[in-house]
């Protein structure tokens, strides 16, 4: 499981990296070739830290790079001593834009891959510890609008709905998951 992860992460950090290739896709050299944000609805709401990272291919596509701590499956609530969750997260995914030269601000679909990697455990009325293993895949799509200010500052909601291939979470949990945030983004 810990080559997956490696493999995943290198894999990532290749195609981000890769500076040639994305900078000739960009017909404008003036336009930003890279953003990071956060989701602060999720941050504030559930109190989990969802940081992202898009490498621009040209002005209607970037590949992202999202990591989640603190991560919880969908909204399931941890309130209380008796339940918890342990988990990261990251997310890889492919951004398209419909949008034009003149307006930045638009609409976008994005298909992805996600693994998260941690536990949940909660205590039972016999003070039995029951713990989940949350270690999955999960394939998904999502779909948002963003406001770009100045080619600078993006922000707005999104919507994602994923599917996850991990047998113990479908047992304990809906093996489809739902997610939603408010991202507030710089361009540069």
């Amino acid at each position: 499981m810990k080559n997956i992860k490696l493999a995943l992460v290198f894999v990532a950090m290749i195609g981000i990296g890769y500076q040639p290739a994305f900078s000739q896709g960009l017909p404008d050299p003036t336009l930003p070739a890279s953003e990071v944000k956060i989701n602060i609805v999720n941050t504030i709401v559930v109190g989990s830290l969802e940081l992202g990272y898009e490498r621009f291919l040209d002005q209607n596509q970037s590949l992202g790079l999202e990591l989640m701590f603190m991560d919880r499956f969908s909204y399931v609530s941890d309130n209380g001593e008796d339940r918890d969750f342990k988990a990261t997260s990251f997310m890889l995914s492919y951004n398209y834009y419909f949008v034009t030269a003149s307006d930045p601000s638009g609409f976008y679909v994005l298909p992805f891959l996600k693994y998260r990697n941690g536990t949940f455990s909660e205590t039972l009325e016999n003070d039995q510890v029951m713990e989940t293993d949350l270690n999955s895949f999960m394939i998904g799509f999502g779909a948002g609008y963003k406001w770009v200010h100045n080619d600078k500052f993006a922000l707005g909601p999104y919507v994602n709905i994923a599917r996850g291939f991990n047998s113990e979470v479908s047992d304990r949990f809906d093996p489809v998951e739902f997610n939603a945030g408010f991202s507030i983004g710089f361009r540069f």
